[in-house]
């Protein structure tokens, strides 16, 4: 286990949302091993609860936009680190439900700017916060099999970035978390896509949380569990079309099989 990124969160006040499971339940995990006063959030206090007798947190249940105010008082008056970390994973087209669509950007975009909108007053008027966004892999490059989940990550990555471009020089630092697959409830909801696509190369919860305590300690904004994925961003923006015909034949591929 690596414990670079360690004295970032040494007595840091840290929020973990969809923490219940999966990425989130292992970020809380590390958090708390590093000497972090944590809380860790789900809409159901039952899925969180024990998570947070194991690791000596707290939880704090409810709606993950809408937590910033009641995580701080449970924290003591400050949060320091809060990762976004909820997420759904909604398959289909471009013919999913109005319903699948909005659901997908409330929880995956709005959740993460309501986060910040509750955050940034303190943060920048100290000087100091760190916002962590677990965003997706479908986010830089796409994902086969799903639309709302793709355009969805790929708008996380655009808010994680900008909040960063705009408050670097006032302190406050932003990762964003692209895995591919990750052997979570998540990747099992993905279905035959996933199968095809996430499966062979999924990695540990565990692995996810190595790599952004790298991440922190390095100072870097990217946080890419599976580093094959820079190859692969570099190759998008290189040649689009190339890229994309990749990707279409790999779409090709998963209709063969019947999704």
């Amino acid at each position: 286990m690596t414990t670079g990124g360690a004295d970032a969160v040494r007595g840091a006040g840290v929020v973990v949302t969809g923490a219940a499971g999966g990425i989130g339940a292992a970020l809380a995990r590390r958090f708390a091993e590093q000497g972090a006063r944590v809380v860790v959030n789900d809409l159901d206090p039952a899925r969180v609860e024990p998570l947070a007798e194991e690791i000596g947190g707290i939880a704090v249940a409810g709606d993950a936009s809408q937590i910033v105010e009641a995580a701080r008082d449970a924290l003591g008056g400050t949060v320091d680190i809060y990762c976004a970390n909820a997420g759904l994973a909604s398959p289909g087209d471009a013919f999913a439900d109005e319903e699948v669509w909005a659901a997908a950007w409330d929880v995956n975009v709005m959740a993460h700017v309501r986060a910040a909108r509750a955050l940034l007053p303190e943060w920048l008027e100290r000087g100091g916060g760190r916002f962590v966004t677990t965003a997706s892999a479908a986010g830089l490059l796409t994902m086969i099999g799903a639309a709302p989940y793709s355009v969805t990550k790929h708008g996380a990555v655009a808010f994680a970035e900008w909040l960063s471009l705009t408050y670097r020089h006032r302190g406050i630092k932003v990762h964003a978390i692209c895995p591919q697959g990750v052997r979570t409830d998540m990747l099992t909801a993905a279905g035959s896509a996933g199968e095809l696509v996430l499966a062979p190369g999924a990695i540990e919860p565990d692995a996810v949380a190595d790599a952004l305590f790298d991440a922190m300690a390095a100072d870097r904004f990217l946080v890419l569990p599976h580093p094959e994925v820079a190859g692969y961003y570099r190759a998008r923006a290189e040649d689009p079309d190339r890229w994309m015909g990749n990707m279409n034949r790999l779409q090709q591929k998963w209709e063969a099989t019947g999704p």
